[in-house]
């Protein structure tokens, strides 16, 4: 049995409850101190670190004696980020000392921020944290801890697009959840890595009320993405990208470059229209101000999570805007064309825009270009 003292996320009961797989009505859970040390965000991160300074009291919780799982749960979820065990003194709150392990920081790869509140940590990233805790407790056993940390980008990326997923679409004429809609009834082996494939057994409530049987299916488990397309009222212009894309590729279409809209994944935490800004002075060196939502659409719903939110952004495209951009580290490639309103059109209609989000957003501004012509670009301040 070992004692361990925490002082920072895992204070957090309901996400200590997540991580050991327990409620914490069974764990021998108290307030403590360690006397010398104090608690820091981690500089530009969503998480903190602690460190020698004199005369500071680190405060936390005493976990008491915990078991071989209980450690082997926690190293799953804390040992991918050079974070290690060490044995220091604690002070439970009667004063009383305490020989108790604690996770440090690798002090040469972390760099210490301002002051850490968990409350604060609570409000901002506590509820995306629990959706990823759990994707990461869900591969406990059969994903190691460092391979864990370098997909940690993404399974918080997943985590915020199940945060965004809760401000849903109206229900006017379609049918609202209701009680009990489906059920998932089983788990098969599915795959985890920068995607993951779900494979399940299923039941749902039919439009008479009746359920079905179970039957099998798989889901693709993606990411949430921002779209923008640049769009000049003034000029009548368009920017579109082109760009080599997986999909034709492994199809077995020779046209493996395709024309798009800007896109970008939305990361942890981000505003969607923020990614859609990010994006844009990436893949088009484009600084956009005034971004008009447009559609949030599933890409396929019927066997991915895929989820786009859609911009149209307004901006001044010159004769010499375009060329070639994209983010080395990332391999991308990219060449911006801008061209007439008129010209995109011509294109959908010849099938040489291909990409389904590039059509349903030019057939978007189709709809609604009579009026931002009419308004034109919004003055900066």
């Amino acid at each position: 049995m070992a004692d361990l003292f925490f002082y920072g996320t895992l204070c957090h009961v309901p996400l200590l409850e997540r991580v050991l797989g327990r409620r914490a009505a069974d764990l021998a859970l108290v307030p403590a101190v360690l006397p010398g040390w104090a608690v820091t965000w981690v500089a530009e991160e969503s998480f903190p670190m602690i460190r020698k300074v004199a005369g500071a009291e680190a405060k936390g919780l005493l976990l008491r004696d915990l078991g071989e799982e209980d450690l082997a749960r926690l190293d799953h979820y804390e040992g991918g980020f050079d974070y290690a065990l060490a044995l220091l003194e604690v002070r439970e709150r009667d004063g009383a000392p305490v020989t108790a392990q604690v996770f440090l920081p690798d002090a040469a790869r972390w760099r210490p921020g301002a002051p850490w509140v968990l409350e604060d940590w609570v409000a901002r990233y506590g509820a995306m944290t629990l959706e990823a805790a759990s994707e990461v407790m869900e591969r406990f056993g059969t994903t190691p801890a460092q391979q864990i940390a370098g997909l940690f980008p993404w399974i918080r990326a997943r985590a915020w697009a199940r945060i965004l997923a809760r401000d849903t679409a109206p229900f006017e004429i379609r049918q609202p959840p209701g009680e009990d809609p489906f059920r998932i009834e089983g788990m098969r082996k599915g795959f985890d890595g920068f995607f993951r494939l779900r494979a399940f057994d299923l039941s749902f409530r039919r439009f008479d009320g009746t359920r079905t049987a179970p039957f099998s299916r798989e889901a693709f488990i993606a990411f949430d993405a921002a779209l923008v397309l640049p769009y000049d009222p003034v000029s009548d212009r368009v920017l579109l990208i082109e760009q080599l894309r997986f999909g034709p590729m492994w199809r077995g279409d020779p046209g493996v470059w395709v024309l798009e809209p800007i896109a970008g994944l939305v990361e942890a935490g981000e505003n969607p229209a923020d990614c859609a800004r990010r994006e844009a002075a990436e893949e088009a060196g484009l600084e956009l101000g005034d971004l008009q939502p447009m559609t949030r659409v599933y890409a396929s719903p019927g066997y991915s999570t895929e989820f786009f939110h859609c911009y149209l952004g307004l901006c001044a495209l010159s004769d010499e805007a375009g060329g070639l951009a994209g983010l080395a580290h990332e391999h991308e490639d990219i060449r911006s064309h801008v061209l007439s309103f008129d010209r995109a059109m011509a294109l959908v209609d010849s099938g040489e825009v291909n990409a389904g989000p590039l059509t349903m957003m030019l057939l978007w501004l189709a709809r609604h270009r009579e009026d931002l012509r009419r308004k034109g670009l919004p003055a900066r301040p």
